[in-house]
């Protein structure tokens, strides 16, 4: 059965537990957001606890949004090539029993192994589930339903925030993993039970796990070059061959992404100007905002001696105007077009990144990011505008893919980034580390905000950008 005719039979058949299911996966959706967000309360508590450097805290949050965004696209692959219900369920398990793990790590090892299993379990359960919501509502219901899915990034990276800070002061750290357990499991269960067979969409002509592994492997040596730098410094050798292997991983990538008999990608989508402008975006924001939060909480909790409640609430007007700026641009890109959403959304993130770097007070790094973080949302929002507002609908599945992979791999490698210009307050009692990192960030969003505003188009609608 062809994905078209699958449509055809949602529509004349739709499934009458549709909505629950859509609201059971949307909280397995949730889980997989909350869990880059949820830890940045509860690295320094971590770090304390099992003793571990700051490489060790970096990759804390880099290897799940590495192993995400490195399988994602193999995982949606995989749900094409044997039904989407199998590889739900199949991430969901991963996932939950990885996060137990997580949950009960007692060294550094053990906790960064949990991590990358939680990756991995994302990778099959995000795109699939997307898949079946796709498959289960037709016409007006189904922009509700992806309206619905869709609002899960913003509300999901704010209250991972919140519940980080709840949990870590309340029963301690583990449990921001350990709480994914009863929940995963009682979503497996019942989607297992719910979910109609799915048929698979594609012939079964294999995985491209090659392309996979030379995607992730050479954003893993970006990162670990990043991360290298903060403690050795950016002019050594190391620093300098890691990024050169990253970098040729990258066009071995588009070499055999050319030859592969079944790509995880095709390449030539990220030669056209809308799709790579809006991944410019999508790695760009996500980048700046998890440096906000890995900065911000590691201020607070570490420089300042805040608990983790008092600095998850802190976050809470980062949350809301994160939200705000998604909104007012959702509002406004069809009238304003998408280059001056994108160029004042990284104006407002440099000044809101640079406020704290002028001035390191509490005060100022709350007004700060929450300036940023409105900047940031409007962003999230002119890149999935940007990208996916004019590709056909046979390339819609493979473009979120790259969107999706991109928005990974550009939270993992702001943590390094920001991590290592902050090394020194991070593992000290100076503050210079924090400034540092805020300037950087400030500087990085000023400049993407000249690249977006010499690259994108003029002031038309985004239906009619070319």
């Amino acid at each position: 059965m062809t994905l078209k005719e699958t449509h055809v039979v949602a529509a004349q058949h739709p499934h009458p537990d549709r909505w629950r299911i859509l609201g059971l996966l949307g909280i397995a959706q949730l889980m997989l957001i909350l869990d880059v967000t949820v830890v940045a309360v509860a690295l320094p508590h971590m770090g304390s606890d099992l003793s571990l450097s700051r490489a060790a805290l970096t990759w804390t949050v880099s290897a799940y949004t590495l192993a995400f965004g490195g399988l994602l696209l193999l995982g949606g692959k995989l749900a094409d090539l044997v039904g989407a219900k199998r590889v739900v369920v199949t991430g969901l398990v991963v996932f939950t029993a990885a996060s137990l793990l997580t949950g009960m790590a007692q060294s550094a090892t053990m906790l960064l192994g949990g991590r990358v299993a939680q990756g991995v379990g994302a990778a099959l359960l995000s795109p699939a589930a997307l898949s079946l919501v796709v498959a289960l509502f037709d016409g007006d219901e189904r922009n509700r339903a992806l309206g619905v899915w869709s609002s899960l990034g913003g509300g999901g990276a704010a209250l991972g925030v919140l519940l980080g800070g709840v949990l870590t002061a309340g029963p301690g750290w583990p449990w921001v993993f350990r709480v994914n357990v009863p929940i995963g499991l009682a979503i497996a269960l019942a989607l297992a039970r719910m979910l109609p067979r799915s048929p698979a969409l594609a012939p079964r002509t294999g995985l491209d796990v090659v392309g996979a592994l030379l995607v992730t492997g050479s954003s893993g040596a970006v990162i670990y070059a990043l991360v290298h730098a903060g403690d050795a410094g950016w002019l050594t050798p190391t620093t300098g061959w890691l990024l050169a292997v990253g970098a040729l991983g990258y066009v071995a990538f588009a070499v055999w992404q050319r030859r592969a008999r079944t790509p995880l990608m095709d390449v030539r989508l990220l030669a056209r100007r809308p799709v790579a402008i809006g991944t410019f975006l999508i790695f760009m924001a996500t980048a700046l905002m998890i440096a906000m939060f890995f900065l911000g909480t590691f201020y607070f909790q570490h420089a300042r001696g805040y608990g983790a409640l008092l600095t998850g609430l802190l976050f809470l007007p980062v949350a809301l105007t994160t939200m705000f700026g998604a909104n007012l641009t959702g509002r406004t890109i069809s009238r304003t077009g998408v280059r001056r959403p994108a160029v004042l959304g990284f104006v407002a993130a440099a000044v809101g990144l640079a406020a704290p770097a002028v001035s390191l007070s509490p005060a100022a790094v709350v007004m700060g990011l929450a300036v940023g973080a409105a900047g940031a949302g409007a962003i999230f929002v002119v890149a999935s505008a940007t990208a996916l507002g004019q590709v056909a609908p046979h390339e819609a599945g493979v473009s979120s893919g790259i969107v999706s992979t991109f928005h990974e791999f550009g939270a993992a490698v702001g943590a390094a980034a920001v991590s290592s210009v902050a090394a020194a307050s991070l593992t000290g009692s100076t503050l210079t580390g924090y400034t540092d990192g805020f300037l950087l960030a400030g500087v990085v969003a000023a400049v993407a905000a000249v690249v977006v505003g010499l690259s994108t188009a003029g002031p038309e609608p985004t239906s009619r950008l070319s």
